[in-house]
């Protein structure tokens, strides 16, 4: 066999990582039921969308439904796979740096792109073979006509290099020690955020066509190829007016996706394999970037003293977990970036630079996207407070203090919200900023900050943001976010380890607020009085009523402005009436973890 050729086999095909993990990953049961449970998905919903509504279902009709089942399958595909990859990369992180093995694999033959690529197509052989697995499901609609053989193989291509970037990431993470067990939380939030940042942005400047960020977005991407009419490209005049590289990203935003993945994919290999022999590099002297944050040297033994309150674990908690450089950092920017942001598209509201839908488009993407990152940081911190701690011998030391549970738990559950509070401030300010500028009459604003909506029937002057709002988003998103961190706190006395917990607690929140928030939806469009109460029972449904009012309650009978105030405030006492529900929750569950604290404890005791 010729050198060369058995150069390239042992970076991928014989790669003993490679081996490795997909021979062990194999045999696991877990990884079974996730193949078998995203086909018999995609079977159910192709399945759904094929059968007959009404009536008799004729060929044409056939091909139609066909089409149509095609792309949503096409798109579910594109979710789960952004779903999933987090779970089976996490272990390039979780498994490969907490445990030092990337120091063990420094000592073995092996060459540095053999570490790289071995642990990226080790791992990511189980999401393409998710992908090659589903392909018989769309190969059977073509027997019913609609869907081009050339769409499939092209939305096969978006999927397999959305799963590329997200694993060439999660290489890059672990080689470069950037993060630790808590993959799959940063995974989820870095993918909702750019992906929610993205289509907020291409909706308010592409007018319903492809811009240039339909490219930087793989369901954008999808949108383009399978909706050519409703979401077109540049027609051909137009392009050929355009510069090549213009011409390119906006004519072909499919194929700009898959190079654009596919280069920075390359781009991050090839970091990683310079960095991987850095490893384990000797801690110098303190920067002076961690000087300015107060903090010593990394992985020093002693740090200044700082006051503590009345509860320490509250205390360590709501102050401890910031104390790196990273995280303040980040925790930061994410106040700053969130609250310029928002007064951006207020300020360009007032200056007449956006209208009243795109003002409330806007402040509701926005708003929306930054709830749901501080949500999946109360899941992530919370489900990993107290199994975290197992798993590091802190829990046994903390059981021989006189901390009694009751005070154990009260302080991780205070601490948490506190420590959630700047974040939180961020979206609630946004929406208590846009609430009083409608109050104040938009200051003065040439258009006015009130819209003439259609509901149901008639017309009614609309404000382009509820002023309640300022109050009953808040009123519900508190109790809200304590009840994630209640939730989060039970899943992690129970589970053994981090990322059960975490997978866990992602689950249960996700499902009883997909369930209360889509009854509620329904119920604020179709029920008078009551539906809007119940359209408060989560913070995106009651932001949901409180800036896109006419959609809201489009179903309801409001024939004039009495009518709308009596919906509005039905609205403010429901989110009253969720605040104290949640707030019981809370308390409930609470108690129920100090009485069997002791019992679950001496179950899992020793458990790492």
């Amino acid at each position: 066999m010729p050198a060369t050729l058995r150069w390239l086999l042992r970076l991928v095909p014989m790669n003993p990582i490679v081996v490795r993990l997909v021979q062990g990953g194999s045999r696991r049961s877990r990884h079974m039921l996730i193949r078998s449970v995203y086909l018999a998905l995609l079977i159910a919903v192709l399945m759904t969308m094929l059968l007959p509504q009404r009536g008799t279902l004729t060929y044409q009709a056939l091909a139609v439904s066909g089409a149509h089942a095609f792309e949503i399958v096409a798109y579910l595909q594109i979710a789960l796979i952004c779903i999933l990859s987090p779970v089976f990369m996490a272990g390039a992180i979780a498994q490969e740096s907490n445990p030092r093995t990337w120091e063990v694999l420094l000592t073995t033959p092996l060459s540095a792109a053999q570490m790289v690529l071995g642990q990226l197509f080790g791992r990511l052989f189980f999401i393409l073979a998710l992908l090659i697995a589903s392909l018989p499901l769309f190969a059977i609609t073509q027997y019913f006509g609609g869907v081009p053989g050339s769409s499939i193989l092209l939305s096969y291509a978006v999927a397999a290099s959305a799963a590329l970037v997200v694993g060439a990431i999660a290489v890059a993470l672990a080689v470069n020690r950037l993060a630790g067990r808590r993959a799959v939380f940063a995974f989820y939030v870095a993918v909702v955020t750019y992906l929610a940042l993205t289509i907020a942005v291409d909706a308010s400047i592409g007018a319903g066509r492809v811009s240039w960020v339909t490219a930087l977005n793989p369901f954008l991407a999808l949108k383009a190829l399978l909706n050519p009419s409703g979401y077109p490209r540049p027609d051909v005049l137009e392009l050929a007016s355009m510069p090549g590289l213009k011409r390119f990203w906006l004519g072909n935003p499919v194929a700009a996706w898959c190079i654009v993945s596919g280069g920075m994919s390359l781009v991050l290999i090839f970091i990683s394999t310079f960095t991987v022999r850095t490893i384990g590099a000797s801690i110098g002297s303190i920067p002076w970037y961690r000087r300015a944050f107060g903090l010593g040297a990394k992985g020093a033994s002693a740090r200044p003293p700082r006051p503590v309150g009345m509860n320490p674990i509250a205390w360590r908690e709501a102050t401890a977990r910031q104390a790196t450089l990273p995280k303040m950092v980040m925790r930061w920017a994410f106040i700053g970036s969130g609250a310029l942001w928002g007064l951006a598209v207020i300020l360009y509201y007032h200056g007449g630079a956006i209208n009243h839908a795109t003002f409330r488009e806007t402040i509701l993407m926005t708003v929306w996207t930054e709830l749901v990152v501080i949500v999946l940081v109360a899941i992530n911190t919370s489900a990993t407070a107290i199994s975290k701690e197992r798993e590091d011998g802190t829990l046994d030391l903390l059981l021989t203090t006189p901390l009694t549970p009751r005070e154990y738990l009260g302080g991780k559950i205070r601490g948490l919200v506190m420590y959630l509070l700047p974040l939180l401030a961020v979206p609630l300010g946004t929406v208590a900023a846009a609430a009083i500028y409608v109050l104040a009459g938009g200051l003065g604003r040439v258009d006015g900050v009130t819209s003439n909506d259609l509901i149901r029937t008639a017309s009614v002057d609309v404000p382009v943001i509820l002023p309640e709002a300022a109050v009953v988003v808040p009123l519900v998103t508190l109790p809200f976010t304590a009840f994630c961190v209640v939730v989060g706190l039970q899943w992690s006395l129970k589970s053994k380890g981090t990322i059960g917990s975490v997978v866990a607690t992602v689950g249960m929140v996700g499902i009883i607020a997909g369930i209360v928030g889509l009854c509620g939806w329904q119920a604020g469009a179709s029920m008078s009085v009551v539906g809007p109460a119940l359209s408060a029972s989560t913070p995106l449904t009651a932001l949901f009523s409180c800036v896109k009012t006419a959609a809201a309650f489009t179903d309801q009978n409001i024939d004039g402005p009495n009518d709308l105030i009596v919906a509005r405030v039905s609205l403010s006492i429901g989110a009253v009436i969720a605040a104290v529900v949640y707030s019981l929750i809370v308390l409930g569950i609470r108690t129920n973890m100090v009485k069997n604290f002791d019992r679950e404890t001496r179950r899992l005791a020793g458990a790492r």
